[in-house]
Order: C-alpha cells, then structure tokens, then sequence
C-alpha cells in the first residue's frame, strides 16, 4: 500500500450514473492502475472514517482521438465502486 492512503484516491468521478449510485450507498473513484481491491478498501476507510462492504474495479481503456492527421491515445485508467455498510455516507458527495 502507498505511503499515504489519499495517494490511492486521485479524484471522485462524478456523472449522472454515479450521482445515482450514491443513492445505493455506492461511490467511485478513479485509481492507480496498479492499486488492488484490499488497498483500496484500506485507503477509503482510513480517509473517510466509514465501513467498507464491497469494491469493484474497472480498467478503463484510453480512447483514440484525432485532431487533424494527428492521432493521439488519452491515458488508461482504473474506476473503483466502493459499496459503503447501510448508514455510512462520505460528506465530500454529499449536496452532489
């Protein structure tokens, strides 16, 4: 595990999908593309004080873009959905 569990969390992804999800008591973030499920679990629960139930994660592939003859690739990058024990909530989402 990183030295510092917020290295693990880069950022929230939030859309209308996942702004639905929160609904369920699930909320995503995106993650390095090496983290695993436990040290992911770990890192949430350390930084937002909260019981983790379960975690998905999704590996999701660059798209290709063009600008003029230009190709070019964004970056891979991996989605974790973390599932929250009934009555947790993580403020940062809430208002959302």
């Amino acid at each position: 595990m990183a030295a510092n569990p917020r290295d693990l969390l880069l950022r929230p992804i939030i859309t209308e999908k996942t702004s639905q999800m929160m609904q369920e008591n699930k909320y995503t973030f995106q993650v390095p593309l090496d983290a695993n499920k436990v040290e992911i679990r770990q890192a949430v629960e350390a930084v937002f004080g909260v019981k983790v139930v379960n975690v998905n994660t999704i590996r999701v592939m660059g798209k290709t873009k063009r600008v003029g003859k230009y190709v070019g690739k964004r970056s891979d990058y991996k989605k974790a959905i973390v599932k929250l024990a009934e009555g947790n909530t993580i403020p940062l989402f809430e208002g959302m």
